[in-house]
């Protein structure tokens, strides 16, 4: 099984299009940290950007990179949904 991948996605609301995308690993969510989300600063969208790649690096588990995630649209207040 690929690490990376999570084992729930989330489905939130994209900062772009105000539609639903849904993310289902640690490569989705890094890509959309860095480049669609609302907020260009904060402490957990630092925090879960620094988590991704760890993540992706093989330093930690994927379901902590959806923690981050999910710990970063809140902080954004960007809307997201577990599935």
């Amino acid at each position: 099984m690929d690490t990376k991948k999570w084992s729930r996605p989330i489905s939130y609301t994209s900062p772009q299009t105000g539609a639903f995308e849904t993310i289902g690993s640690t490569s989705e969510a890094m890509a959309v940290l860095r480049g669609q989300w609302p907020v260009v600063a904060g402490k957990q969208l630092r925090d879960a950007r620094k988590i991704c790649l760890e993540v992706l690096e093989g330093k930690r588990p994927a379901v902590e990179a959806r923690r981050a995630f999910i710990a970063a649209a809140v902080e954004a207040n960007v809307f997201v949904k577990e599935k």
